[in-house]
């Protein structure tokens, strides 16, 4: 029996979302009313899991390109889905079976509902990342040999772009200088597959995964921020206000970094996290609590909202978690195209819970 995509399980996914977002994605607030909107004007949107799919139906990987700080004020017109569609088909020759987020993490896992349910597609279960990265190619398709090309880009006036290169690096490269010229944002459509290719190719449940996080905050009974680490076996890395940010919007990402002062029981300690649109690395005096790929969260001390790096702002109250990532990025290739050496790292990979133990 297909799961209906409305009201409640929106607003849970939506809070899932943020957490998986590892602080980028784009705002899920605006994400959400679009949702919310569309759902109630055309219906709610069936979640479909990839066994349910004919191995020759067409899925489309969509969402949002560019820096989450541009995307919070410069927000869609509402068709961008059905255009991308539309140059899809003429491109493939085919007809779209369903939409697939290309990230779950932030707004980009929300997205891709409010176009399915404008166009009467399903949404399957599943993505491309298992959380949010900053990059178009480091999606679980690539590892698996899914060529990025034909993508389509276009923004709110209408403007289209097509490509085709030679490699997902192009791909990022070509995608993100578009961006810029968009105005900082835009949306997307890359690495096309089918649902056989996607059995194989795509972090599966996702979709399902962001719902019950949202679940397991809203049911909690006293600290939510409790509830929340049982829930993803994370990690506490610091809890305490934010005393520093330093946050630029540069070649189509927000880049910079956030200093955690402690509060409490971590009274005294220092964290520094570094930014490019998701937190990348926690770093305390230089010892690193945690790293990409595995995902470090900031939340409201209170609610245990997670907050996008867009809106990290001085004197919030926050505390940070770091959790494992989809085994996919823990492999070898996975490590290294979005391992801590990727973005220009000078240290390897250690999985957060040997960080926390070796702390411990």
């Amino acid at each position: 029996m297909k799961r209906l995509l409305e009201s409640s399980s929106l607003r849970a996914l939506a809070r899932g979302c943020a957490v998986l977002g590892a602080g980028g994605g784009g705002d899920t607030y605006i994400s959400l009313l679009q949702a919310l909107q569309a759902t109630e004007n055309y219906g709610p949107v069936p979640l479909m899991d990839l066994d349910e799919l004919p191995d020759d139906d067409l899925i489309m990987p969509c969402g949002g390109i560019g820096a989450p700080t541009v995307s919070i004020e410069k927000v869609e017109n509402g068709d961008e889905g059905a255009r991308l569609r539309h140059h899809l088909e003429d491109l493939t020759g085919r007809r779209v079976a369903a939409l697939m987020a290309g990230e779950i993490g932030g707004g980009n896992g929300l997205i891709p509902i409010t176009w399915a349910a404008q166009m009467g597609l399903p949404v399957v279960d599943a993505d491309g990342m298992g959380r949010a990265f900053p990059e178009v190619n480091q999606v679980t398709m690539h590892l698996a040999g899914i060529s990025p090309s034909p993508a389509v880009m276009t923004d709110e006036r209408g403007n289209l772009l097509v490509l085709r290169t030679v490699s997902g690096n192009w791909m990022e490269r070509l995608e993100r200088a578009a961006a810029v010229e968009f105005g900082g944002a835009a949306s997307s459509t890359e690495y096309t597959l089918t649902a056989g290719q996607a059995r194989g190719a795509t972090v599966r449940g996702s979709v399902s995964l962001g719902i019950r996080i949202g679940e397991a905050v809203g049911r909690a009974e006293g600290d939510p921020v409790a509830a929340l680490i049982a829930e993803l076996g994370a990690s506490r890395l610091i809890a305490g206000k934010i005393a520093d940010v330093e946050r630029r919007t540069t070649s189509g990402f927000a880049a910079g970094s956030v200093i955690i002062e402690g509060l409490g029981a971590d009274s005294g300690r220092l964290v520094r996290l570094e930014l490019q649109n998701e937190n990348l690395v926690a770093l305390e005096r230089g010892r690193v609590l945690a790293s990409v790929p595995d995902l470090i969260t900031v939340l409201d001390t209170e609610t245990a909202d997670a907050i996008g790096t867009e809106r990290i702002a001085y004197g919030q109250r926050v505390t940070v978690i770091g959790f494992a990532c989809d085994p996919i990025w823990r492999t070898g290739p996975g490590i290294d195209l979005t391992g801590p050496r990727a973005f220009g790292y000078d240290f390897d990979y250690t999985p957060v819970e040997e960080l926390a133990g070796a702390k411990a």
